[in-house]
């Protein structure tokens, strides 16, 4: 029996079918845009996730409401150089003592020689303020052992009407921020995009104030100037997935073969990894103001200024690729061409799936010859030898 020719073998073995593509990981699809991940098509389940959020944090805000802190509230802070022995309950105890009801809030804050306790109580008027400071000392001189000076206890008034227009200034501030957002992502792309964007703000908003009063944290007015801040963030990511959402709709409406819904899908897709990217170099430096500026210093201020942006960043990656692209998709599917371009597009996938029957010898012999065209070679005739007049 005669060998097998080699070349034989290798143009039969190039003939196989092809093994099946290698299955990329989770972090690789996610990494190069290429996931897939059904984030438009199920929107009803981010829809729903959105809304449970945005119930328990309007429930919180409803029931718990948020700690002003004396800023905005008004009030008396006093302030206790924290010497050796010196405790926060110690303070606690002297003022509820000397004046006959518990202050509002009493904290360390700071270390080492700056550290310092901090109480903060009502209003307290001049003889309330005397008679508080001399009981203060004369503890501070029996714990430590030293002379300590009135002037080392400090007791500073905040009226109500600072604090109130620290609040209308903020809310002006932040009506004016949305307004501006609102006009720039209707010029800068359109009005279905401007409108999904302002919804993934206040439900940002919304999500982080509520959770702040989860936490039960002072409102600040460095708790506003971060939430202000994260906004700003919010609406950057929106703008990011936006461009490539715009970019892969361009003309979309004058093809058949995919709709906007999946261009839009595409997009997400293709900013997850950026926006996860840029929210977690964002956090890291807010982390580590945490964990150096609160817990080592003790600074009740970053504190605030940290947690809404810490916060408000994690928020603001979700809604700007989970609930911002959906909500555009929902909203151009429901009014405009886009609804009747899905339709079609979809139609023509339902009716594009006919298979082609097979024609028997019986019927091709009932249909008779097939008809040629004048040119054509009869069937069984030789090759004119034209199309070789070039070779040699």
């Amino acid at each position: 029996m005669r060998n097998a020719d080699p070349t034989t073998e290798s143009l039969n073995l190039d003939k196989a079918e092809p093994t099946a593509s290698p299955q990329h990981g989770f972090f690789e699809r996610l990494y190069t845009g290429t996931g897939g991940f059904p984030i438009v098509s199920r929107r009803k389940f981010f829809y729903t996730m959105s809304a449970v959020l945005l119930l328990i944090s309007l429930l919180s805000i409803a029931v718990r409401g948020f700690t002003l802190g004396i800023d905005f509230e008004g009030g008396s802070r006093i302030q206790v150089p924290a010497l050796a022995n010196v405790t926060t309950q110690e303070v606690e105890d002297v003022y509820a003592e000397t004046l006959g009801h518990g202050p509002v809030t009493v904290q360390e804050v700071g270390s080492g020689s700056a550290a310092t306790i901090q109480v903060r109580s009502e209003t307290l008027d001049k003889d309330q303020t005397d008679q508080l400071q001399g009981a203060l000392r004369a503890m501070l001189e029996q714990e430590s052992g030293t002379s300590v000076g009135l002037e080392a206890i400090s007791i500073a008034e905040i009226s109500e009407t600072w604090g109130g227009q620290i609040t209308q200034k903020a809310l002006i501030a932040l009506a004016v921020f949305v307004a501006l957002t609102m006009i720039y992502i209707a010029i800068r792309f359109e009005r279905d995009m401007s409108i999904a964007a302002i919804v993934s703000l206040f439900f940002n908003l919304i999500v982080t104030a509520g959770i702040y009063s989860l936490v039960g944290f002072e409102v600040t007015p460095a708790a506003v100037i971060g939430l202000l801040t994260i906004l700003g963030y919010v609406l950057y990511d929106n703008v990011v997935v936006f461009d490539k959402v715009e970019e892969n709709t361009r003309g979309v409406l004058h093809l058949h073969k995919r709709t906007y819904a999946e261009q839009a899908n595409l997009a997400a897709n293709q900013t997850l990894m950026r926006s996860i990217s840029t929210t977690v170099i964002g956090i890291l430096p807010i982390i580590g103001m945490l964990v150096i500026a609160v817990w080592m210093l003790g600074v009740g201020t970053l504190k605030d200024l940290a947690l809404v942006q810490l916060v408000g960043m994690i928020v603001g990656a979700y809604s700007s690729i989970f609930l911002a692209v959906p909500v555009l998709v929902s909203i151009k599917e429901r009014w405009g061409p886009v609804a009747a371009h899905t339709k079609k597009v979809l139609d023509k996938r339902a009716g594009g799936g006919t298979t082609r029957v097979p024609v028997t010898a019986g019927a091709r012999a009932a249909r008779g010859p097939r008809p040629t065209d004048a040119g054509a070679p009869r069937p069984g005739a030789r090759p004119s030898g034209k199309r070789h007049k070039g070779r040699h």
